[in-house]
Order: C-alpha cells, then structure tokens, then sequence
C-alpha cells in the first residue's frame, strides 16, 4: 500500500482511537451519515456521496468487541471505502497473534480472549492487514497527514524507520510521571508545517487543535467520546460513550451521561 496519495482529496472523515467499541463506532459512522446493514457474510456499509472514512489507528485492545472492529474496518478498507494507519496497540495485537510477544497487558489478553473464537484464517488476515498498512498518509496534495502520534514536518513522507517510530509512539522525554508512564513530547507545539495533522494516541478530554494539528482521540474506551474529523471542512463530531469499558491510569474523566449514573 503506498505512502503518497496527493491525488486523494477527500472529502474524508477520519476517526479517532476505536480500541474495539463497536458500538461506538457505528453510533459515530451513523451520525456521519453512513448507513451500515448486517449480512449474514459480514456488513454493507453505505457512506455519503464521494467521502470515505480514515482511522488513526489503535482499533483494538482494551474494548468489549476487537474482532468486531477489525471485521468491519478491514472490510471497508478491502472495498475502497476506508483508509487506516496502523497504531502501535494494533503492532502489540499482531506480535501477541504471531506469537513474539511474552506477556500481554490487559488489555491485549482481552482481544486474545476475542480472538480464541475466530478462526486461523481471520488471525491470518489480521496480521496481513496490519503488516500491509504505510506508518503514516500523506494527502490532497500534501495538506492532510495521518498518523496514530502526529509526525513533525521533517518526516511526512518518509518511509525511514524512524518516521514509522515516531507515528506509531511519538517520542519521550525519558522521565515518568506520576501514574507510572513515560511523559511524551509535545511535538504539536513547534509544528509550524503546511499539513493539517490528524493523529491520535494520547487520549484528550475534546479534541485539542494546535498548530495545524488536531488530536481527536477523545477516549471512548476509558467512558469519553468518539471522535471524527470531518475534513476539508474541519468539523469534529463526537458520540458519548456507552460505558467504562477500561481503567485510565491516568484518571480519565467519563462524559457526561456516564458521569451523571448513579453510583452502584
């Protein structure tokens, strides 16, 4: 799959970290106007005139429905309808499935669960579809880029071992902060690049615009929102998430409906 697609210019509309909600993610691709219909084979999905969907990756680990997730967004991306970035939660879940990592986290062993009823074939297809995606796109002439942690100017377009690093994680200052987890630099802050930045990975409470860069996810498995950006028209529109599905360490505010319950 190639890097460069300057020819493609959208109209796109480009969602935040899935991390295997579902059920969100078709609340969010209903509020945007497609119309998804279950078969017995898989889903038909239907966008709105001439846009398709882009995902920032991190579509798995953590959530209730993975294999879900996967099911539809490789469909999408398979029939021309859908463009995705690999996250780096996506490479752990392809490590654990080819058997080269150890010691699953949480929310890794979740999605393994997931996974223990499909069949071999779709944990094959999995694997070839995350290994097959470019670390970052570059688009519409060089306006859009899309990458699961931002990329500086100096690297949109690279295929170098270092640009793929960096969208995958972004970089970090080497300390640790007070829920135990690395601090990562604020690379967005002295972006000063011609690209609109569209990434994800560090969950914001809304999506959080600096310097030509926008940061749409919201946390939706933590109990926040899922984000899309509507581009060109620069446009968020968010869905409330329907539960807590994972523990942030970092504290993670819920949003409003899920803050509102009663306490059990």
């Amino acid at each position: 799959m190639l890097l460069l697609r300057p020819s493609w210019h959208g109209p796109f509309d480009i969602v935040g970290d899935v991390h295997g909600c579902l059920n969100e993610l078709l609340d969010l691709m209903a509020a945007l106007g497609y119309r998804v219909e279950p078969q017995a084979s898989g889903s038909t999905v239907s966008p709105p005139a001439g846009r398709k969907l882009a995902f920032v990756g991190d579509l798995v680990n953590r959530g209730p429905a993975t294999t879900g997730v996967l099911r539809l967004v490789v469909s999408m991306v398979n029939a021309g309808q859908a463009l995705c970035v690999p996250g780096n939660q996506d490479l752990k879940l392809v490590a654990m499935l080819k058997g080269s990592l150890a010691q699953p986290t949480p929310g890794l062993a979740r999605s393994l669960e997931q996974f223990a009823a499909e069949p071999a074939e779709f944990r094959t297809a999995v694997i070839d579809f995350f290994e097959a995606l470019p670390g970052h796109l570059v688009l519409d002439s060089g306006k859009l880029v899309i990458a699961h942690a931002g990329l500086p100017q100096t690297m949109q377009g690279s295929r170098s071992a270092r640009a793929r690093a960096f969208a995958l994680t972004g970089e970090t200052t080497g300390e640790i902060d007070e829920f135990g987890l690395e601090v990562r630099c604020n690379w967005a802050a002295d972006y000063r690049g011609r690209a609109l930045v569209v990434f994800g990975h560090t969950p914001v409470v809304e999506p959080l615009w600096l310097n030509n860069t926008v940061n749409i996810d919201t946390g939706c498995v933590y109990g926040g929102q899922l984000t899309a950006l509507r581009y060109p028209e620069r446009e968020t529109v968010s869905v409330p998430a329907r539960a807590v599905y994972s523990e942030s360490r970092r504290r993670f505010p819920p949003n409003q409906s899920l803050a509102d319950q009663p306490e059990n």
